[in-house]
């Protein structure tokens, strides 16, 4: 090189052979610089263009031409000095470095021209979140009613991004991940910091994200949100690191990502198994509201609106001046509970003021709402100042619309003849005095004409199995829970059984639907006795708006069993046991009498009768006649029912200090369409024994177990597993099932093993083995684990895993136990949370 050529710089030695003598004059400012040389001379002779910062773009290395040269050269022909765009700091140019230099005559050196060989910090110019309405974001998460351009979507799916970089993205040497925030303390143990990495492949269920397209600086990222995620308004920041530093896109309002509940993800909460009802209880924006009297019921329409512009952030808005924590926004449970409490107003300035005195000549009369959007604007725009009035319809309308903005299923439900209990005594109460006239001051229970409040759909994991589905929740303020004026989420399954111990205010709810109107009368000495009930007082025609169409459908049988029966008395002694007044139902005389289910091994497979003993033992020396009614149901694991397969009602003689074994059978015919994912059933006992009028009552969940996929080395030569050389194994299966398996895909992956692989097999007749032989070249050493599926509509959770040792290819190759004829089995666990 000539080095004529190369400039000289008071702080930087470039290492273009070796330093002239006039390169030597500089020792002391030559030795201070160890690196980053050049940006350390720029800093100090230019510190308004290139100021000291952890956010530099580039790592430069600069090579100078003179420009007393080049600055005649340029003045002869009448041009002006030549500058280059290549960046400094993000939006300085070299240029401008340039024309300071000389403007300031910088001494002790020849003034050059910068010519910069760069190496970019990697930056994220843009980010396009692909928002439009009719995109596939939108309209894959159900979210392309909503009005605006925000970009809302649904937990527990997958979204796509396309990020703009500085320069092409290279795997090999540069690393990016995502970044979301939501709430004033962002933090990555409670959920509220969630950190996307970039992995190779998606695994589903979680927070992650792969590159699936590649478009010189553009990439497209295809992203997975947790089924658990904290819902709310998250910022988006995006971070990139390569071998010159990290970098960080700040986080732009108009990138911001609204994540909702999800009905359409089996791993939410929220999860409902129908389009239709997911239509009407999610995505149906109209719906009606029933009042009056059971003997004239009228019906008006609704307008939830939860799709206008303005109703998501007014929801959110809820959500914030609840003063609850983020964190926990995330739990459907929690949330309902939240909205309950804050669409009433006395106690924490919610969204309604309620006002049953018929003057409403500061508001709006209740009669005069027709929807919600109007009520929920005012709120927002008048920064959580309670709107007036309101009565139960209206909070009723008001809640609908905020969970199924929010993702949660919901819907109005009207009950009349509706019981308000204010004593936790499970009966609505009426006291008389010496002459049966009314003790007007005692009478504090009440039943309206009707009263309004909502079903919303969830599981239940903080409640036994079976509770989940349905629940009530209320918010007309009309009892505190735990404080504040709310009520719910109570599964109405427990509703229904009477088991009033259970989350949240199911007594209330059960005294609702389903209490016994109790007289009593003053005695002298001034305490009370009972002197008549009513028990088919409250309760009745248990309305709400039908899927599809603007039919009033009647599900009092989900609140309660048919009054009279025996499965309704049960449930009603077993509540009041726990009110206050439990002394109102006289208890039985005895409670010598216990029942127990029990399977054999490890319980019942499927694709055969499912079998189970029930066994009554008596420890009284009297014989005992128990009438025992047994239900069976189909759940999904989160503990929703799904649909009853079996009733049965039988009368068993128990004698003295003995027990009677009873065989219980579900023929596979009964249960074979229901089943679900995790193929779990509950059966139900309830029953009261004859001589004593003890109550009897138990729940027993169980599943009917799959077959396993059974995973081992192929009896080819080629079974050894080494890195680098084809590999062989043997995949076996058995249909356990009297009918075609259609359709039927393997999966298989495993770690430095092979990458996610489907195998389209086709059909598997009844009965029927199959087995097949896949090839792979092992990547890395050491233990590993081959897992494989089989996944079908008619079969699912069919599974198997084996270990598999693999040897560096340069050892002599070995194969773990499995891969030597030891066949390990899928390991199905029988401990699955229902």
């Amino acid at each position: 090189m000539n080095r004529s050529t190369v400039g000289r710089f008071p702080s930087v030695t470039l290492g273009f052979g070796e330093d002239t003598e006039e390169e030597k004059e500089q020792p002391k400012e030559n030795n201070a610089q160890k690196e980053n040389a050049c940006q350390q001379w720029l800093r100090k002779v230019c510190r308004c263009c290139h100021p000291k910062s952890n956010e530099d773009d580039n790592a430069e290395t600069l090579v100078t031409g003179s420009t007393t040269d080049l600055d005649k050269e340029d003045e002869k022909n009448d041009r002006k000095p030549v500058t280059t765009d290549i960046d400094i700091n993000g939006n300085r140019h070299i240029g401008e470095v340039v024309l300071f230099m000389k403007a300031n005559k910088v001494p002790d050196f020849t003034l050059s021209y910068i010519f910069v060989f760069t190496e970019l910090l990697l930056k994220v110019r843009s980010i396009n979140l692909m928002k439009s309405k009719s995109g596939e974001n939108r309209t894959e998460h159900h979210t392309n009613r909503y009005h605006g351009d925000d970009f809302v979507i649904r937990r527990g799916q997958n979204f796509q991004l396309w990020i703009t970089l500085s320069r092409p993205f290279n795997p090999n040497t540069d690393k990016l991940h995502l970044e979301l925030k939501t709430g004033p303390l962002p933090t990555v143990s409670k959920e509220t910091h969630v950190i996307i990495p970039l992995v190779e492949a998606l695994e589903g269920n979680r927070w992650e994200a792969a590159v699936v397209a590649q478009d010189d600086k553009r990439l497209n990222l295809s992203v997975n949100s947790s089924p658990s995620a904290v819902i709310g308004r998250y910022q988006l920041t995006v971070e990139t690191n390569c071998a010159n530093g990290p970098a960080s896109f700040t986080a732009d309002p108009a990138n911001d990502i609204y994540m909702l509940f999800n009905p359409w993800c089996e791993g939410d909460t929220v999860f409902m198994d129908s389009e239709d009802v997911r239509q009407e209880y999610v995505l149906n924006d109209v719906g009606r509201i029933y009042y009056g009297t059971e003997n004239q019921i009228g019906a008006r329409t609704w307008n939830y609106g939860q799709f206008d512009n303005g109703i998501l952030a007014a929801c959110l808005y809820i959500l914030e001046k609840s003063g609850t924590l983020p964190s926990g926004w995330g739990d459907s449970v929690n949330v309902v509970r939240i909205i309950s409490a804050m669409v009433n107003s006395p106690d924490d300035q919610g969204v309604l003021e309620g006002n049953w005195s018929g003057d409403y000549s500061g508001g709006t009369s209740p009669t005069a709402w027709s929807g919600s959007v109007e009520i929920l604007k005012a709120y927002h725009k008048n920064k959580g100042s309670p709107v007036k009035y309101g009565q139960c319809w209206v909070f009723a309308g008001v809640v609908t619309t905020v969970l199924r903005c929010l993702g949660i299923p919901c819907r109005p439900v009207t009950n009349f003849n509706s019981a308000h209990d204010t004593d936790v005594s499970l009966t609505t109460d009426v006291y008389l005095d010496e002459n049966l006239e009314p003790i007007d001051h005692l009478n504090a229970d009440s039943i309206w004409n009707f009263h309004v409040w909502n079903d919303c759909w969830m599981a239940r994991p903080d409640l036994p199995p079976g509770n989940g589905g349905w629940q009530a929740v209320d918010a007309t303020p009309q009892e505190t829970s735990q404080g504040s004026y709310r009520c719910g989420p109570a599964s109405l399954a427990a509703v229904r059984n009477g088991q009033v111990y259970l989350k949240y205010d199911c007594p209330f709810v059960f005294a609702e639907v389903n209490s016994d109107k109790i007289y009593w009368q003053k005695n002298a000495n001034g305490t009370f006795t009972q002197i008549y009930s009513e028990k088919k007082t409250v309760g009745h025609y248990i309305s709400t708006k039908a899927v599809g169409s603007d039919e009033r459908n009647d599900i009092t049988d989900l609140y309660k069993y048919p009054e009279g029966t025996e499965e309704e008395r049960i449930a009603v002694e077993t509540a009041c046991r726990y009110g206050s007044k439990a002394s109102a139902f006289s208890s039985s005389k005895a409670e010598d009498v216990s029942v127990e289910v029990t399977m054999d091994g490890q319980g019942p497979t499927m694709g055969n009768d499912a079998e189970l003993t029930i066994t009554l033992r008596n420890s009284s020396s009297e014989k005992r006649t128990v009438t025992l009614n047994s239900q069976a149901v189909v759940m999904y694991y989160t503990g929703v029912p799904k649909a009853t397969v079996r009733k049965h009602t039988v009368e068993v003689d128990v004698p003295p200090k003995s027990e009677t074994a009873l065989d219980w059978s579900l023929e596979y015919k009964d249960y074979k369409d229901q089943l679900v994912d995790q193929a779990a059933l509950m059966l139900t006992l309830s029953g009261r024994v004859r001589e004593t009028q003890q109550v009897q009552a138990t729940q027993f969940s169980f599943r009917l177990r799959t077959p396993d996929l059974i995973i081992k080395a192929s009896k080819t030569p080629i079974g050894k597993a080494v890195v680098g050389e084809k590999t062989a194994i043997e995949i076996s299966f058995t249909n356990p099932l009297p009918q075609v398996l259609k359709a039927v895909t393997f999966n298989m992956e495993g770690l430095g093993l092979l990458t996610a692989r489907k195998i389209k097999y086709g059909d598997i007749g009844s009965r029927a083995s199959v087995s097949l032989t896949e090839y792979f070249i092992p990547t890395l050493p050491g233990p590993r684990k081959l897992l494989a599926s089989l996944d079908c509509k008619q079969l699912t959770q069919v599974h198997g895993v084996t270990d598999i040792t693999v040897e560096e290819k340069s050892n002599a190759s070995s194969v773990g136990r499995s891969e030597q004829g030891s066949t390990i089995y899928g390991s199905i666990s029988n401990d699955f949370c229902f």
